[in-house]
């Protein structure tokens, strides 16, 4: 197991990483929450990165339902 801020997640298609990234930065900027320029999160309350990864999980939903959807017509 990584030691720090180093995440022992590991995507399964590795060319998400930037995409996730940015909806990250645009969920937090809807939220009105400042994601520390350091990438460091443990000065953050809890409730707020709750809250970012919440919206993040909702969104990803989102898009994959409409994906499915737009499969399945």
């Amino acid at each position: 197991m990584g030691t720090g801020s180093q995440s022992s997640n590991t995507l399964v298609v590795p060319q998400a990483n930037q995409a996730l990234d940015q909806l990250k930065y645009e969920v937090a900027q809807e939220l009105g929450i400042q994601i520390p320029n350091d990438g460091y999160y443990g000065h953050m309350a809890t409730r707020d990165t709750g809250a970012i990864g919440g919206h993040i999980t909702r969104r990803l939903v989102q898009i994959a339902e409409q994906q499915l959807a737009g499969q399945f017509k």
